[in-house]
């Protein structure tokens, strides 16, 4: 029997929290609070099904554009959650990274990031990494900056690929969108050049372990040429 593919990374792009509690008849703060109370179950379930590395958008560059007390709510469960969960990467050995530009996050909350990922980072059980005021064209824009600071004055894409905020990551191979939306949304272009993409009605706070399932069987029949012919 041949051994089924798996991805090495997947990309989360966590959508619907807010029309799942709009249809339940409750703020959308509850859907936010339902969606972070099953990160941790989520990225559990990924590494049992022999997924390395995680990556979730938690907070856009975009997001920037939602009402205050909206914003407020999600740094407040965002710090809560990396608060709990620190104790559990340590248990499993698990390192965190962030992606984006957490300069500009509450004092507290840009804190508790870099204790997480000061604490983890020789661990080797996988990888959790969070998208974080991250915007991908921002992201390429920040890397072109820096090889400019450095002086290049011809820039490779193994440059540019140098300066990323996921150099030490492989590129992702599978991305789950959930609620039905189809789109990127500027979530990692340089790294899912040549990403399987799922794209699942679900919520996510209803999305488990059987969605999950479903999206690495989908992943592992896919036939991925990166521009080549067909694999007979």
């Amino acid at each position: 029997m041949t051994e089924k593919r798996v991805p090495k990374h997947i990309g989360i792009i966590m959508d619907g929290n807010g029309r799942w509690a709009k249809e339940r008849g409750k703020p959308r703060s509850f859907g936010h609070k339902k969606g972070a109370d099953i990160l941790d179950s989520v990225v559990d379930a990924c590494a049992k099904h022999g997924v390395n590395i995680v990556s979730l958008y938690a907070f856009s560059t975009e997001n920037w554009s939602r009402p205050q007390d909206e914003i407020d709510t999600l740094f407040d469960i965002l710090r809560k959650f990396l608060k709990k969960y620190r104790k559990k990467l340590l248990s499993d050995k698990r390192r965190l990274t962030i992606s984006g530009d957490i300069s500009k996050l509450p004092d507290d909350l840009r804190t508790e990031c870099e204790k997480c990922v000061e604490a983890t980072k020789d661990f080797t059980n996988g990888t959790f990494n969070i998208a974080l005021n991250y915007g991908s064209r921002q992201e390429i824009v920040y890397a072109v900056n820096r090889l400019i600071g450095k002086g290049k004055t011809e820039i490779t894409a193994e440059d540019i690929q140098s300066e990323l905020y996921t150099s030490t990551l492989p590129d992702i191979d599978l991305v789950i969108r959930t609620s039905g939306e189809q789109r990127l949304s500027n979530f990692f272009l340089w790294q899912c050049a040549y990403a399987e993409l799922y794209f699942t009605d679900t919520y996510w706070p209803d999305f488990n372990e059987e969605e999950l399932v479903k999206a690495l069987d989908w992943y592992a029949s896919r036939n991925r040429r990166y521009g080549g012919i067909e694999n007979k």
